[in-house]
Order: structure tokens, then sequence, then C-alpha cells
């Protein structure tokens, strides 16, 4: 998600993974993949380096960790290996 601005001011929030293509003439037109427009007061440079900002840390966020005590689990803290033939 990414925060941009509307030309009146107002701040919004939208998924990046639907933006389509973006365009400059002069205002900045993103255009989602349901084909919906959205005009914005941000630049195009700025979008999409919002977007390639949300991507990445998307993409490098660590796996969840619930609080599982390793000891307890049903793996006895011993994880993938748990499977295995080698004990």
């Amino acid at each position: 998600m990414i925060v941009l601005t509307r030309l009146d001011g107002e701040r919004f929030v939208l998924n990046a993974d639907l933006i389509r293509y973006i365009e400059s003439r002069p205002d900045t037109f993103i255009t989602l993949t349901s084909g919906d427009r959205v005009i914005v007061a941000n630049t195009m440079d700025e979008v999409v380096e919002l977007a390639i900002r949300y991507q990445q840390t998307k993409h490098a966020l660590p796996a969840p960790h619930f609080g599982v005590d390793a000891r307890r689990s049903p793996l006895g803290g011993r994880g993938h290996d748990a499977f295995s033939s080698r004990e």
C-alpha cells in the first residue's frame, strides 16, 4: 500500500499491486488493473519510487513468528528435520 495525494490535497492509500501503468501529462494518471484511473498530485517518478519501495518491502519481510515454543511443538524443536530419516 502506498500513500498518495489527490489534486485537491486529500491523501489516500492505494494498493500498489493494482497499478497497471502510470502516465505524466502534466498531471499524473494512474491506470489500475480494473481499468479505473486515478489522478494524483504526486509526480510519476514519486509514484514509481513508492511502488518499487512497496514491492521491495513486501518481498523482504521476514516470515511471521507466532510465538510457538519449539520445545513444545509437535516437531520437537527439530523443525523440518523431524520428518527426515536422519536422527
